[in-house]
């Protein structure tokens, strides 16, 4: 089995205390990771992305284009609210849901990542 910790104390002190003193706050880093786990989910990482692609649309269009419930495409919907990856308006009896710029830069993060494994 792999261990992956040192062997022997190697500490690069100036590095490591500059690192240290830029790393990201424990109040950031929360959300954050909180948003990204949003899309750890296939079908919210496939509802973010066919968002993506245009400017806003309903759960019954959601869930048509991926081919799942519309109860089950509310659910991941309001997680993925939850977690700010996407925004929604009431249009008359319709809820409308649209991208929002922090879902855009972490779906274009994780498409860079497939492009990268090809």
């Amino acid at each position: 089995m792999a261990d992956d910790r040192c062997d022997l104390l190697c500490l690069d002190l100036p590095k490591a205390e500059a690192l240290r003193a830029a790393r990201l706050p424990e109040e950031l880093a929360r959300p954050l990771a909180e948003r990204a786990k949003a899309l750890a989910d296939p079908t919210r990482l496939t509802i973010a992305a066919a968002l993506a692609q245009t400017d806003e649309l309903c759960v019954c269009d959601i869930a048509w284009v991926c081919e799942r419930p519309e109860n089950l495409v509310s659910h991941h919907l309001r997680a993925l609210r939850t977690a700010g990856v996407v925004a929604s308006r009431r249009d008359g009896k319709m809820v409308m849901y649209a991208v929002t710029d922090a879902g855009l830069a972490l779906l274009a993060a994780v498409r860079a990542d497939v492009e990268r494994a090809r």
